[in-house]
């Protein structure tokens, strides 16, 4: 008779407001997936496999447990995801709110639901992030090929493939001058880290692990990172009507309609087209549009010619981060 395995809960970086309380993860059954460095060819394969293959635990309840022991409960959906939305007072939670605007709570299955055994005693961390009242704006940054070398725009997307599945996260580079750039852009013109940062990508949450990891070891600035459900073939859900980006960027403008917000993106897919369109349905929200220059010709002339005719925001279409610390310094984003 076969063991069955222990269970864990994946905690993801949430976003909310001193009114309203967002908490998303997945309860899965546990892979012991290693995100160490320097791993073998063979490891790195295993450890991806793992993330795909991922078991979830459908159906299940859940405490949500806040720091003044106040308790939330929510259950799990069929594929074992919890995304709790809820208006709370959150007054009694100011003193356990860091000075940039990281709020910790804790998850885990509720009690005498499951006999099976737990991983860490059944308390998983997670933090939901509260932007600051002293933040200037916000970031809104794609990541394929916006900050981590992928490869989106190549045929048939084979190196975005070969890119996820044979490389760990550790031999994944970060695109030239980026954390340089976003540092300055967390910063702002105050010199405070209190700018909030927003990761979106089209990429499944099967991959939060690999891409958190990848963020810690280039000390990106810490945000929410934003994707999206894995889809198969067989997948008969209905397809989401507005592009996951989309979506997630308005659902922030709206989450935060105090602030305004810059956009970066690459020229590789459809954030220019995505980002432009926003900047027109939210006219004065968007401070600046950056797309990142992927150096396809037909991909960059189409950009181009859409620049051309656009004017709801700033728009920068740049071959490296210099060009845009440039840009932001004139325009009096950073210092």
């Amino acid at each position: 008779m076969f063991r069955k395995k222990a269970l864990r809960i994946n905690t993801y970086l949430s976003y909310g407001t001193n009114t309203l309380f967002r908490a998303t993860g997945r309860a899965l059954e546990d892979e012991n997936v290693d995100f160490s460095t320097n791993q073998n060819l063979f490891k790195t394969l295993h450890n991806i496999y793992k993330q795909f293959e991922s078991d979830e635990i459908r159906n299940v309840a859940i405490d949500i447990k806040l720091p003044n022991e106040d308790t939330i409960e929510t259950t799990t959906d069929p594929e074992g995801y919890y995304n709790i939305s809820k208006n709370i007072d959150t007054s009694t939670l100011d003193p356990y709110i860091d000075n940039k605007g990281w709020l910790t709570f804790f998850v885990s299955y509720q009690n005498n639901t499951l006999s099976r055994t737990i991983k860490n005693e059944n308390v998983f961390k997670s933090q939901m992030l509260i932007p600051s009242n002293k933040a200037e704006y916000g970031i809104i940054s794609d990541i394929d090929d916006t900050i981590i070398h992928t490869g989106v725009a190549s045929l048939f997307k084979w190196r975005v493939i070969a890119n996820t599945i044979f490389k760990n996260f550790d031999k994944r580079t970060a695109i030239e001058g980026t954390v340089k750039f976003y540092k300055k852009l967390h910063l702002g013109t105050k010199g405070t880290p209190v700018n909030p940062f927003f990761y979106v990508s089209n990429s499944p949450w099967n991959l939060y692990d690999y891409l958190s990891a990848f963020f810690k070891k280039h000390y990106f600035p810490k945000g929410p990172i934003l994707l999206r459900d894995f889809r198969t073939p067989f997948d008969k859900t209905p397809k989401p009507k507005t592009p996951h980006k989309q979506s997630e960027i308005i659902n922030l403008l709206n989450t935060y309609p105090h602030l305004k917000f810059i956009l970066i993106g690459d020229s590789g897919e459809k954030d220019a087209d995505i980002y432009t369109k926003i900047a027109e349905y939210y006219p004065e929200r968007i401070l600046a549009i950056y797309l990142r220059n992927v150096r396809h010709r037909r991909k960059e002339k189409r950009i181009k010619k859409m620049i051309s005719s656009f004017n709801a925001s700033p728009i920068l279409l740049f071959k490296n981060a210099n060009e845009a610390i440039k840009h932001a310094k004139e325009s009096k984003i950073i210092i």
